[in-house]
């Protein structure tokens, strides 16, 4: 098995490269290499979380550098640093509530204990260093010898007590550890399966004979779209092209050959289209904690078609997809610049070049962003994979998948970098 650096460092050059396409598949593959850090991580005897806290966000500060526009990359090491805090919390609130059972037990064991022994305090004492389960009076009694009763030193004691509280230790370490590893298998196994929780909803939302917009090109979307025709809903689909990419003729492809009935549009047709529409249904690139999303470019002109013709803007989007920031947050990079040969062929772009002054500056100038934000006063309707939504609970919804104290991940670059 290859160790955590070459994992780290492969994962890094892909996420650089832009190699792993979709926040679904980079939030897959970001769980999973850190639970392979998790797991070969060596923890001490004392303050385990800490240890696996500090790998963690060790690895993650390098991860969301090498591509900060992939939110799903922080989203989910925030989750796991979630994990681990509330696992840790989990073994003390355990822990704690055995000590408090034993006690209780010692002081029914109080109440008719004229007929047994009296212990010395140095076994009480041996007894109390049990960490998790201490044993109740009656088996100490079975298992303390009658010279525990006199107290004395004795070397052996003390080499057999070390090593039981180093077993308890390392138990503890260990239980911490595998706890925390199920929880990440249970967080990837709800981003393998969030399209299909989100596709169960479709039949709640969808009606007959209703005529529903999107725009590109989102599996969220097709599954959903595809789960309500499953259910012989009847229903005809807009799809804006989303230029420049076209993502929305694969889309439209698709949604033919799954048998819906198709209506491929140009994206300045949108404002035309949207009086015959009952509901627009969109996928995201991210979610904020306002409840604003960040979504492929042009997603804005259609929130505000939508609004401006009493709409229903429907948003869905998997929990790794939530994020816990704010847009003005500085660790928030809302967009991109993709290359401008999407829209201009670079033949044609030359020509536009004024090789006169001798330094090669263009007069035209081409800008091709990713993703739109889209207020959440816009949005009418969030669906994830834990149900339907509306944009002013995110933020109490997003609270629970994070703690406060690693909402800021990435250390701020000194003046001299």
């Amino acid at each position: 098995m290859p160790d955590t650096q070459t994992l780290v460092n492969d994962f890094l050059n892909k996420l650089k490269k832009r190699k792993i396409e979709g926040s679904q598949a980079t939030a897959k593959q970001t769980a999973e290499l850190l639970r392979s850090v998790i797991s070969q991580t060596r923890v001490p005897y004392t303050n385990q979380a800490a240890a696996l806290i500090q790998s963690v966000k060790t690895v993650g500060e390098r991860l969301i550098a090498a591509n900060p526009v992939e939110l799903a990359v922080g989203n989910v090491v925030r989750r796991v640093l979630h994990i681990i805090r509330e696992e840790d919390l989990s073994l003390t609130t355990a822990a704690m509530a055995g000590l408090n059972l034993s006690a209780a037990s010692d002081d029914e064991d109080d109440v008719d204990g004229d007929n047994q022994p009296v212990l010395s305090a140095a076994a009480i004492a041996a007894a109390s260093r049990s960490t998790l389960r201490p044993p109740s009076l009656q088996t100490l009694l079975e298992d303390v010898p009658d010279s525990a009763a006199v107290p004395h030193t004795s070397s052996s004691g003390g080499d057999s007590e070390g090593k039981s509280k180093s077993a308890d230790k390392s138990s503890r370490s260990r239980k911490l550890k595998h706890d925390v590893i199920e929880a990440v298998n249970e967080l990837i196994q709800d981003i393998n399966t969030c399209h299909e929780q989100i596709a169960e909803q479709a039949v709640e939302h969808i009606h007959q004979n209703e005529v529903i917009l999107t725009l590109g090109s989102s599996r969220t979307v097709l599954e959903f779209l595809c789960a309500a025709k499953e259910k012989k809903r009847s229903f005809r689909v807009f799809v804006a092209e989303g230029a420049p990419r076209y993502q929305g003729h694969l889309l439209a492809k698709e949604l033919v050959t799954r048998g819906l009935q198709t209506t491929l549009i140009t994206d300045s047709a949108v404002f035309a289209m949207i009086s015959r529409v009952n509901m627009v249904i969109v996928g995201a690139h991210a979610v904020m904690a306002n409840g604003g999303v960040i979504a492929p470019v042009g997603l804005n002109m259609v929130a505000l078609a939508a609004q401006k013709h009493a709409v229903p803007f429907v948003v869905l989007a998997g929990s790794h997809k939530l994020c816990p920031l704010y847009p003005h947050h500085p660790e928030v990079l809302l967009n991109e610049l993709r290359s401008p040969s999407e829209l201009l062929d670079f033949g044609e772009f030359s020509d536009c070049l004024d090789f006169g002054s001798g330094i090669g500056a263009p007069l035209l100038h081409v800008v091709n962003p990713t993703f739109d934000y889209v207020p959440p006063k816009l949005v009418s309707l969030f669906i994830t994979d834990t149900g339907g939504h509306n944009p002013s609970y995110m933020y109490r919804l997003i609270a629970d998948y994070y703690s406060a104290d690693d909402l800021v991940l990435q250390r701020r670059a000194t003046s001299g970098n």
